[in-house]
């Protein structure tokens, strides 16, 4: 059943307050369908870059452009009533100078209806969110596994491992918090870390592969409903094989086509009933 009993939808605000106070639940959605399923039962819909390797078989999120995500975002906003819709910014579209992250993080929520975005990058992009928030956009941050460094971190690989690279995370999730970012999401960091940066920041971390003591979570939907035809990652659980339904009901379909036995006439027009 729906936890919800209104249909107002959730501001970043709200999102902030939630801090110590109930966990968030936030899922992955790209497409009006799924977002429509989605929006009675979660507090944040994250249309996230990973649309580029779910949605378009890429082999990563680099090739995804910023007027491509807004206009996933669009059609999540679109059809939802309830949750707070962030858009990710994709690769390219904010790291020149703050300048650039503006003219495209404007774009995206003004030709969407997004209520904020989000980011990927270490203490060296701040700057870029204090600018963005003084201006009026909300920011999600986000530190740890970032998928659009994937090159320089080689690989989909855990992060924290070491004191060095675990100091160098907290900082970066710092240094956001001050830059007044509304959030930090967590990802792919050992435990420990994941828990010290909750306990550290009075802003919601949201973890995915990180820590159950984060503020709140954040899966790709695809993940949980066995949807992507791959292994799902480690730090992922799938709750149902909606993969298997759609199979099954496809298979039905096409013995019905090949057999004779759809359509019948119920399914056809201008013929009248006995």
């Amino acid at each position: 059943m729906s936890v919800h009993t209104d249909v107002k939808r959730i501001s970043v605000p709200q999102l902030m307050a939630c801090k110590g106070q109930r966990k968030i639940a936030s899922l992955t959605a790209y497409n009006a369908p799924i977002a429509r399923l989605l929006d009675d039962y979660l507090d944040m819909i994250l249309v996230g870059d990973s649309t580029a390797m779910v949605g378009y078989a890429l082999p990563n999120t680099l090739t995804i452009t910023a007027r491509q995500m807004a206009f996933h975002a669009a059609a999540v906003v679109r059809a939802t009533q309830h949750a707070c819709v962030i858009v990710d910014m994709p690769f390219g579209s904010y790291q020149e100078s703050p300048e650039q992250a503006f003219r495209n993080c404007s774009m995206a929520m003004s030709s969407s209806g997004a209520d904020g975005i989000k980011m990927e990058g270490g203490a060296a992009l701040a700057p870029t969110v204090r600018f963005l928030v003084d201006r009026g956009i909300p920011v999600l941050a986000h530190v740890g596994l970032m998928p659009q460094y994937v090159n320089t971190m080689g690989g989909f690989k855990a992060q924290g491992t070491t004191s060095e690279a675990a100091e160098r995370i907290l900082k970066d999730a710092v240094a956001h918090e001050q830059a007044g970012a509304f959030g930090v999401v967590v990802e792919g960091v050992v435990e420990d870390l994941a828990r010290e940066i909750t306990a550290r920041l009075s802003i919601p971390t949201i973890g995915i592969g990180a820590s159950p003591d984060c503020d709140g979570q954040v899966l790709v939907t695809e993940d949980i409903l066995g949807l992507t035809g791959t292994r799902i990652p480690k730090f992922a659980r799938q709750f149902a094989d909606v993969g298997a339904v759609i199979r099954g009901a496809v298979e039905e379909y096409a013995r019905g086509v090949r057999e004779g036995s759809f359509p019948t006439m119920d399914n056809c027009f201008g013929v009248k009933k006995k």
